[in-house]
């Protein structure tokens, strides 16, 4: 088992963060995880990544262990958390990884920041065109036609006061429901680190403005529906990986494919055989090797 340390660091701007801190290695890898997780559910890959990288793996704020002292209103409010907290940690010329939520963060850091990233993996993510969300319609299916527009409207849905219902009761068996409909629909953790993950999920404080940052997100050069583009992936020019899983149900195959059509030649593409939006659970050992494979080719040690 690998020795990790759980940190916290005081940020300039008044956040605390909490942080994973994997002992060993050279090359530097960053973790940043998604919505409705923390660093926690990043652990099968924290104690089974190549010792030859030195891991962390962060709490972002309102997650997990971390302050939530000032309400976010966009994922460049997470990416500007992130340049402070590597700064306050002190380390520079490291590689991120960004699952979902996390790879939308990552892409905004490397577009804001660069000189700090070395290289980029984006595993199932967001798209560069955010993700829209759509409020349920009269016959229980969203309404692609009437897009959430503003947090109000975000605090009211139904959808979300469902999940956020789960949250504050820890109803740990609905929230179990809600990731096997659409996560674990193959592979599922071992029953104590299942619970650990759904404990985990609770602890989150930001729920409809993660949903309304990301609705709004956008860095590609086209209008995506809410927001026009804010063309800044001409700001990224570090090697680039898109892992994505045949069955994920999350982050469809559509938004995957803008994220590709956005990068273009800059980026490669790994589909990742049958995996879902947790590769983690679903095939550890092959995400480890597109990782790994990924990160030999462009974190040497000099």
């Amino acid at each position: 088992m690998a020795n990790v340390n759980l940190k916290k660091v005081v940020l300039p701007n008044g956040e605390e963060i909490a942080y994973r801190e994997r002992e060993g290695g050279e090359d530097i890898i960053v973790l940043v995880h998604g919505n409705m997780t923390s660093s926690v559910h990043w652990d099968l890959v924290i104690d089974n990544l190549s010792e030859r990288y030195k891991v962390y793996a962060i709490d972002m704020r309102g997650f997990g262990e971390s302050s939530y002292n000032k309400q976010i209103t966009a994922i460049k409010d997470f990416s500007e958390d992130l340049k402070l907290w590597v700064d306050e940690v002190g380390i520079t010329d490291f590689a991120l990884a960004g699952w979902s939520t996390g790879g939308c963060v990552s892409m905004q850091f490397c577009a804001d920041y660069p000189g700090y990233c070395k290289a980029l993996f984006l595993q199932a993510s967001g798209s560069t065109r955010g993700y829209p969300y759509y409020p349920l319609g009269a016959d229980g299916m969203p309404d692609l036609n009437n897009r959430i527009q503003t947090l109000d409207e975000m605090f009211k849905d139904s959808k979300r006061l469902f999940v956020q219902g789960a949250y504050d009761t820890k109803n740990y068996d609905v929230l179990r429901q809600v990731w096997e409909a659409v996560i674990y629909t193959h592979n599922k953790p071992d029953e104590e680190r299942y619970q650990k993950y759904l404990e985990d999920m609770t602890t989150q404080r930001n729920l409809a403005e993660i949903y309304q940052a990301l609705n709004t997100f956008n860095i590609s050069s086209v209008h995506n529906g809410l927001t026009e583009g804010e063309n800044r992936i001409k700001d990224i020019n570090i090697p680039v990986l898109i892992a994505w899983g045949e069955r994920d149900l999350v982050v469809t195959r559509s938004m995957t494919d803008e994220i590709r059509e956005d990068f273009g030649d800059k980026a490669v593409y790994k589909e990742l055989k049958g995996c879902g939006h947790s590769p983690i659970i679903d095939d550890l050992d092959q995400l480890l090797g597109v990782m790994e494979d990924f990160f030999s080719g462009v974190m040497s040690v000099n």
